[in-house]
């Protein structure tokens, strides 16, 4: 069989947004493959539940499709698609679905693009958001883009905001507004103009829409408080009904008006968990559903009610796993397990049924159904005992073709306690066979194998034996490594305490449960400990600088996306500056000298490591200019480095960045460890030709690409 490569991504396919169908026989979901070097093809697919036929594409290869949404009848179906925009903003689809079929048609045509699109109960209406700026709303382009126009960047750009960018774009002065569109007219009414943020439209019953907005203090950037707003259909007026506090919110709502939300103590909110309340606006009571939960709420599946209404559920971070839980909307009993297994990245429950999409050791992604119960327990099932049904193989001729690894799960014991982990061997690895050899040839010794080391971002994330990094573990396996990644103090899924170790200690607290994680890894006969390599992005790129001023056990280390100054990143940083404020409880005019003890420049002049830095020209949540200051500290000081940048991309490259981007990223990690192990007959990265076992330079006849180049100003 052949070994999986870095490159084998522009092949897999993954699912995402499962949405079942009224009547509980079908599930549309999200297609996406990669298209070409820069795009990717979104589509939506329709499969029946009960497995009897292939899942079959719904809407046309053109363009980017997202958010299908089936009417309350289910004989239409509601889409967002880039199709026909060169700007690429997504414009609100319906499909029929009555059996006699006919084509989408586009409802609307908005500057701002539409998102998080909701039916009305009666099926004649759909609430969406959209992103305009008061002179859009002026002008109208809210409503309809007039026919010549052309929108111009701002020269200058004037900045009266807090958080004035995100993503890879800059606000420009748009805020998300509330709209609904009539479906057979296609008339739009603006139901918010507000200069703030809304957010989660959501209907109670067909007179009652719900939403959010974050309009709270002088500066509504700088705070957690959120409001939830009723808007009065037939009135057209609003009414502040409730407010919670968190990162954002998300609404469920029943007919009844009791409205599910999030809730996230404002205190040091980025080292809280998130809860799961609800609030009966009849009887003017809040419920805390998560009170005895120790579990941070994820956003693998927003909460949502059960077709009766009397339970909500909701999902969760759990121990190396997802777990989806439902509890009664009164808080009368404690949450229920219904669920748990893989790395789930989607989830929508009907009448008796709830669909996922996850992603498990031994595929990328495929779409799930099982009947939900209410009897505890848990495993790879319904709570039940249902059986778990798969409804696609999306990836199956490839998989056919290559030789998937399963991980080996890792329980160690750090100086802190017990911490959980993954090894992932090469392929041909057969751990019982050596150890039979070794036994019969005391003289003998076994063939050992670089160490590769990955460290998950957040800080208060979880990895799995999947998710988002399948391909990039199995590709660095595939090479030879034996891949080892882990969930040290700080991350969700193992309680409030596990996640909240990591105040005011982002670096030591960390690097000591990772480091215990690498010693017992090490320590195998297979393993050479003298050809260890490090990596992560995010908080793992910050842990990867952090480690290597702290330490010399790596031969070489990629650091990625990090922080690398805590008082730069506050600046330069979107929302996320509160994580500094949250996790670290301080400023940079508080603890000046505390913050920059605790930033990886502050100790780059000690690092002896070849340490290659990835970044993004594009990235507001960790914004390249303190990796600049991490490299050029690093260059001053003699050491192996090189600086890559892509352009485009923001922070999420390794995720959805353009696939020839998240290809290249990989390749350049792997080829960086090569020139360092003695387990590979490779050059240094600095030595070679700049595209040389690259993917960009195999199709470029000049050897070279410019899409993505090194900086010329390698260290040496």
């Amino acid at each position: 069989m052949d070994r999986i490569q870095a490159s084998d991504f522009h092949d897999l396919a993954k699912p995402s947004d499962p949405r079942v169908a009224p009547d509980g026989d079908h599930v549309a979901f999200v297609r996406t493959v990669p298209d070409d070097d820069e795009s990717y093809e979104s589509t939506v697919y329709l499969a029946p539940t009960d497995a009897s036929a292939d899942a079959r594409r719904l809407t046309v290869e053109e363009g980017a499709d997202a958010e299908p949404r089936f009417s309350p009848s289910g004989d239409r179906l509601a889409f967002t698609s880039t199709r026909g925009k060169d700007d690429d903003t997504q414009q609100l689809w319906l499909l029929p679905l009555d059996g006699v079929g006919g084509e989408a048609e586009r409802v609307t045509d908005v500057v701002g693009g539409v998102s998080g699109i909701s039916w009305s109960p009666d099926g004649t209406r759909i609430a969406f958001l959209q992103s305009v700026a008061p002179e859009d709303r002026e002008e109208g382009r809210d409503v309809e883009i007039p026919e010549e126009y052309e929108p111009e960047e701002p020269d200058p750009r004037v900045i009266d905001r807090t958080v004035y960018r995100s993503g890879t774009e800059y606000f420009d002065g748009k805020r998300p507004q509330v709209y609904v569109a009539d479906v057979e007219s296609g008339d739009l009414t603006r139901v918010t103009d507000g200069d703030h943020d809304h957010a989660e439209p959501t209907w109670a019953d067909d007179g009652t829409l719900y939403f959010t907005a974050e309009k709270v203090g002088d500066d509504p950037d700088d705070n957690y408080q959120i409001d939830v707003v009723a808007y009065d259909t037939e009135s057209g007026e609003t009414e502040d009904v409730h407010r919670t506090t968190g990162w954002g919110a998300s609404l469920a709502v029943t007919e009844d008006h009791r409205i599910a939300y999030t809730y996230t103590e404002e205190e040091q909110a980025s080292i809280q968990p998130t809860e799961l309340h609800v609030y009966d606006r009849a009887a003017d009571e809040t419920h805390d559903l998560t009170a005895d939960l120790d579990r941070t709420l994820g956003y693998e599946a927003a909460p949502q009610w059960g077709p009766d209404e009397e339970r909500v559920f909701f999902s969760t971070p759990d121990e190396g796993a997802t777990s989806l839980w439902s509890a009664p909307g009164d808080a009368s009993g404690e949450p229920e397990r219904e669920y748990r297994g893989g790395a789930v990245n989607g989830a929508h429950v009907a009448d008796g049924v709830t669909a996922i999409t996850k992603s498990e050791w031994d595929h990328p992604g495929d779409l799930f159904v099982f009947a939900h119960g209410r009897t505890g327990g848990g495993g790879a099932a319904g709570a039940d005992g249902s059986e778990e049904r798969r409804l696609t193989r999306l990836n199956e001729e490839y998989l056919d073709s290559v030789e998937v690894r399963e991980p080996e799960p890792l329980e160690f014991e750090s100086d802190q306690g017990p911490v959980e982990g993954w090894v992932l061997t090469p392929p041909g690895f057969d751990g019982e066979a050596r150890s039979a050899s070794a036994e019969r040839t005391e003289s003998a010794e076994p063939e050992s194998y670089p160490l590769a080391v990955e460290v998950h971002g957040g800080p208060h994330a979880m990895w799995t034996t999947s998710g988002t990094m399948w391909h990039e573990f199995q590709t660095l396996a595939a090479r030879g490594y034996v891949v080892f990644w882990s969930n040290p103090r700080g991350s969700t899924g193992y309680g409030e305490e596990f996640m909240q170790a990591i105040e005011r200690d982002w670096g030591d607290v960390t690097l000591t449960d990772v480091m215990a994680g690498v010693e017992a890894v090490a320590s195998r006969e297979y393993v050479d400990e003298t050809n260890a390599f490090l990596t992560g992005g995010s908080f793992g790129g910050y842990m990867t600088s952090w480690t290597v001023g702290h330490t010399d056990y790596f031969r070489a280390a990629v650091s990625q996306r990090g922080v690398y100054d805590f008082s730069g990143f506050y600046g330069s940083t979107d929302g996320a500056y509160k994580l500094v404020e949250g996790d670290y409880d301080t400023t940079p005019w508080e603890e000046p000298e505390f913050l920059w003890e605790q930033s990886p420049v502050a100790h780059a002049d000690g690092v002896e490591t070849p340490t290659l830095v990835l970044h993004s020209d594009r990235d507001y949540r960790t914004p390249d200019n303190t990796a600049e200051l991490f490299h050029r500290i690093l260059r001053k000081h003699g050491v192996d480095t090189r600086l890559v940048r892509y352009p485009r991309e923001g922070h999420e490259l390794s995720r959805s960045g353009e696939p020839a981007h998240v290809v290249d990223r990989i390749e350049r990690i792997v080829r960086w460890f090569d020139g360092y192990s003695e387990h590979h007959d490779a050059e240094r990265a600095l030595d070679r030709p700049e595209d040389d076992g690259l993917s960009a330079g195999e199709d470029d006849e000049d050897g070279g690409s410019d899409e993505t180049s090194d900086e010329d100003v390698d260290g040496e």
